[in-house]
């Protein structure tokens, strides 16, 4: 009787939050410093290396980058060291 209640508590405890607290974030950084229409394939490249984060989407142009990520495996503070780290520092990018 006590294995069962044990698997029982067990069993509710993997069903609780801290699984269900994770989410998708999308969120926008200014990128400057960049200069060059390949600048966007570094930036892409050390982003997607970054452990929570599903999709880059970065434009010269706009001198952005847009990233989805899982907020239990990446912070901000992550994808902006990720860019600083391959020469290229970015700032969040305010809402409109």
């Amino acid at each position: 009787m006590k294995i069962a209640l044990a698997a029982l508590t067990f069993t509710a405890l993997l069903g609780a939050a801290p699984f269900a607290a994770a989410k998708q974030q999308t969120v926008s950084l200014n990128v400057p410093t960049m200069d060059c229409a390949t600048c966007p394939i570094t930036i892409k490249a050390a982003l997607s290396k970054v452990p929570g984060v599903s999709k880059v989407k970065v434009s010269y142009e706009k001198r952005e980058a847009v990233i989805v990520y899982d907020d239990a495996h990446a912070s901000v503070a992550d994808l902006k060291k990720a860019t600083e780290d391959v020469g290229y520092p970015a700032m969040l990018k305010a809402p409109h």
